[in-house]
């Protein structure tokens, strides 16, 4: 049995920045911290993109600790972050940034001894994209093996479509120098993820959560699936749900239970971050 998010009573963590489109806070990275503190890595866009980082004690109520903002990376837009604790214990933060007057993104990296220090962090660039290709939106755990990395990469190659996206999957040994393994996940001619899917969350079973959208008119109304892993790569499951919620996280608690967190869409067309508590046994 697997829970999807948007079924259980929620609690809006960050409200959206403003009223209508693009007006969106969310796709969250969530971890918890030796203390047993919640740690968030987030976005904001409306008045000037940021990414958050906030902390709490009980997965609910967040105090903004740090703010990143575009300008230090020459950067448009900023897109959903990756946080991560590393062997040494320093945090590590892949930030996703947009180039000014295209639709190309590359990912950066920024590392410090706590979380308030990330903002002034010296910048390390990670994945570049190149003409044809934009990647954005990581998805990043440290393993015993070392690095594992799910990017979404956005084709270029066709004007006026670039919102096509599939996941590659990469490996590295220090999380800076990667080899990119390929693409793992792509969207179903005439389904409802046919334009395109964006894995969000590795469960421990090896399945994800992912988002996908049947149109380009679809565009920023995207919705979460799940895939298992096929030979290698990740297959939709065929009878799973379709919920309407996008960048899913999950965070494993000591407990045996989950923390969900996730974008939704209100009425009006902005987004706020939300998350649901599912109790042990309840996955």
């Amino acid at each position: 049995m697997t829970s999807f998010p948007g079924t259980r009573p929620y609690t809006v963590v960050a409200p959206a920045p403003g009223v209508g489109p693009h007006q969106w806070a969310g796709a969250p990275c969530a971890l918890l911290d030796d203390d047993g503190s919640f740690v968030l890595a987030y976005r904001v866009r409306g008045d000037g993109d940021h990414n958050v980082i906030a902390r709490s004690a009980d997965g609910e109520n967040f105090t903004t600790v740090a703010t990143i903002t575009g300008d230090r990376f020459g950067a448009s837009m900023l897109e959903r972050p990756a946080l991560v604790r590393t062997g040494t214990g320093t945090w590590r933060l892949y930030v996703c940034c947009a180039e000014p007057g295209t639709s190309r993104w590359w990912i950066d990296a920024l590392e410090a001894p706590t979380l308030e220090a990330l903002p002034v962090a010296p910048i390390t660039r990670v994945f570049s994209g190149d003409p044809v290709t934009a990647v954005k939106d990581p998805v990043v755990r440290r393993t015993a093996e070392g690095w594992e990395a799910w990017i979404c990469c956005h084709a270029l190659d066709v004007p006026g479509e670039e919102d096509r996206m599939s996941t590659a999957h990469a490996t590295s040994a220090d999380g800076l120098s990667w080899t990119w393994r390929g693409t793992v996940l792509s969207g179903r001619p005439g389904e409802w993820d046919a334009r395109g899917a964006r894995l969000t969350a590795v469960l421990p079973d090896g399945r994800a959560f992912y988002d996908g959208r049947a149109t380009r008119a679809e565009n920023w109304f995207e919705r979460t699936g799940l895939a298992a892993p096929v030979g290698g790569r990740l297959v939709a499951v065929p009878d799973a749900p379709v919920v309407d919620v996008r960048y899913v996280d999950v965070l494993p608690l000591p407990d045996g239970g989950r923390r969900f967190y996730y974008e939704a869409r209100l009425p009006d067309e902005s987004h706020e971050l939300r998350t649901e508590l599912v109790p042990p046994g309840g996955w």
